[in-house]
């Protein structure tokens, strides 16, 4: 898929994610599951008979960039939906602009909650249908003794104050808290390792993202710290990056998220056949779905409106139901942020996961933490 204006007769469309800089790999994965559904959506003939038509702009990682091309896009551009950002820091950016135009966000990324607007749609996991699940987990079969390494702006350090807070209610001890920069280099990645080694914990809670969570994760291994006795736990830690990593030196770590390329369902399978065809060997993760999942989800509701009107986009977005590659998807209606199936996977040798544990089904998404605590996730 390329970039295009389209015709006066297209649904035209912003795509806003970073494909060069520092999360250029998770930035790449949301744009092509987007290019994907847009690509399958088209074929089919497009909606009400119209095809989607990208504007296509790469902010190369840069927050203020970010908020440059929202503008360029709804100011120029006569988008009103964008669909982008795979980070806090970018959302933030871009939110002000997206709200001051009344257009839609669509935003894929979990996250770390606490946010609402009536722009913006949250299809990713917030910290109740993914970070508490990992906290159980972890207390009841790896531990109580925690390392917690993050990178340095809003997710990370939200995600382990929540994360502090679930252990040490439940018994256990954060052993120590340190954060990397972004850039962050080899250098630094090694003195959190020799961290680590002196503070021996029993699991290791990683929200470290970009090139700095892959240094992590080979020095990891090249230290001789073992995956299988103290593994690193992460929620972003997907296939893609497991393959540039190494899968070898990955086997045993553990990372939650609401959908892992191994499930065995029927939308799964297309989903992942349709991926092979189109990028070959390049695995399909959490987020690619998660990318694909909402273009999908728009396309249901704008048949239904045949308008890009924001209210009436979001209004229509809270009843359509779709049978995504991780399962039933829905948006909830109180919140704008999405109904998902919370999931365990370890680490295998050949780069896959094996769930080890998965929720019965949709958890309803809880960005403000209103029912706090983990005895509602006890694991058996």
């Amino acid at each position: 898929m390329t970039g295009t204006r389209g015709s006066s007769a297209d649904w035209r469309i912003g795509i806003l994610f970073s494909r060069t800089g520092v999360t250029r790999i998770t930035g790449s994965e949301h744009f092509l599951g987007t290019a994907l559904a847009v690509e399958e959506i088209n074929a089919r003939g497009g909606v009400l008979d119209r095809e989607l038509a990208p504007v296509v702009y790469d902010p190369a990682s840069d927050p203020a960039e970010y908020r440059r091309l929202a503008t360029r896009l709804m100011a120029e551009d006569d988008v009103n939906v964008i669909f982008g950002c795979s980070t806090s820091s970018s959302r933030k950016a871009v939110l002000p602009v997206v709200e001051r135009n009344n257009g839609l966000l669509w935003y894929c990324s979990f996250y770390e909650g606490f946010e609402y607007s009536p722009n913006v749609l949250y299809m990713g996991a917030v910290l109740n249908q993914n970070a508490m699940q990992l906290a159980a987990y972890l207390l009841l079969h790896k531990g109580s003794r925690f390392f917690l390494v993050g990178s340095d702006y809003i997710y990370p350090r939200e995600s382990n104050r929540v994360m502090r807070d679930m252990v040490e209610q439940h018994g256990g001890e954060v052993l120590d808290e340190v954060y990397l920069p972004l850039t962050a280099g080899p250098a630094d990645v090694a003195e959190v390792i020799r961290d680590i080694k002196a503070a021996q914990p029993e699991v290791v809670f990683s929200t470290v993202v970009g090139d700095s969570a892959r240094m992590l994760y080979r020095q990891y291994a090249e230290s001789g710290l073992d995956p299988r006795r103290i593994p690193i736990a992460s929620l972003s830690m997907a296939e893609e990056e497991i393959r540039l990593v190494g899968p070898s030196l990955c086997a045993g770590h553990i990372t939650a998220a609401t959908y892992f390329n191994s499930l065995d369902n029927e939308s799964n399978r297309h989903f992942t056949e349709l991926w092979r065809s189109r990028y070959g060997d390049r695995p399909t993760s959490t987020w690619s779905e998660s990318a694909y999942n909402q273009v999908h989800l728009f396309a249901r509701a704008l048949e239904r409106t045949g308008s890009l009107d924001t209210a009436r986009l979001v209004r229509t977005a809270h009843s359509v139901r779709y049978d995504s590659p991780e399962g039933p998807l829905a948006i909830d209606s109180e919140n704008n942020h999405c109904m998902l199936t919370p999931r365990i996977g370890v680490c295998r040798e050949d780069g896959q996961f094996d769930v080890v544990w998965q929720g019965s089904g949709p958890v309803r998404p809880d960005p403000y933490l209103s029912t706090f605590g983990l005895s509602a996730f006890w694991l058996k």
